[in-house]
């Protein structure tokens, strides 16, 4: 059986060789045969020849890249565009998300899941401002769009060749990767876990990316935006006719 891991890079030249070292020896993933499909998300370190060299010598790692930054959303929809698995798990090059995981999912699917969510029961890890922005948004987000999401969910799931397919039959690619994960549907299960620190490095995530990322969570998969712009546009009409 055949696993693709997709990881978008960006910047994470001290990372990426501890990721595939830890992929390569942990004894629970040998049985399987696991693909790497690394995404460059236009860096300017050392992430691109890194994974070129890594790549060289191991035909299951994909490397791809990006003439510039687009994002984490556009690089998760390239690397499942290039994942060949039965089974496709987006994960973090940071192991924020333990790779001691993967098995768990792939028993999870094994017994009929088509999606199995890696869910974060601990989340100490990460700064309280994070934690509490995170509350706000999953709060925000099911409150107003469709169909809602998983809290404490992030990227980190496994998902069955079938659901891979029918989000690569989607037209539209700048979308919000959780929604659409949600969208698809399928019978879908949930594995807890608990974050881990990061292994080296910084988090390439600022505020003003986390930001952008809601709007487009709230934005792609809710209509609360437009009526209110509808109502304002309606207002603005009845009061011409007034004055």
């Amino acid at each position: 059986m055949k696993i693709s891991l997709v990881v978008p890079v960006f910047n994470e030249e001290a990372t990426i060789p501890i990721f595939y070292k830890t992929v390569r020896e942990f004894e629970e993933l040998k049985p399987y045969e696991v693909e790497i499909v690394f995404i460059n998300d236009g860096s300017k370190d050392a992430t691109e020849s890194i994974i070129n060299k890594i790549a060289a010598s191991d035909p299951l790692v994909i490397p791809l890249s990006f003439t510039r930054n687009f994002g984490k959303e556009p690089a998760l929809f390239a690397g499942l565009d290039h994942a060949t698995g039965d089974t496709v798990i987006p994960i973090d090059v940071d192991l924020q998300d333990p790779i001691e995981v993967i098995p768990h999912l792939i028993e999870k699917w094994q017994a009929g899941a088509d999606m199995v969510l890696a869910k974060r029961s601990d989340r100490s890890t990460d700064g309280r401002m994070k934690r509490k922005t995170a509350e706000w948004f999953y709060k925000l987000h099911n409150k107003i769009s469709n169909p809602k999401i998983e809290e404490n969910v992030g990227d980190f799931r496994l998902m069955s060749r079938e659901v891979v397919e029918n989000i690569k039959q989607m037209p539209e690619r700048n979308l919000f990767m959780k929604g659409v994960l949600s969208w698809v549907g399928g019978k879908t299960d949930i594995v807890e876990y608990a974050r881990a620190e990061r292994v080296a490095g910084d988090s390439k995530f600022n505020g003003w990316k986390l930001w952008n990322l809601a709007l487009e969570g709230i934005t792609s998969f809710s209509t609360f935006p437009l009526r209110i712009w509808t109502y304002i546009g309606l207002f603005i009409a009845g009061m011409s006719f007034l004055y």
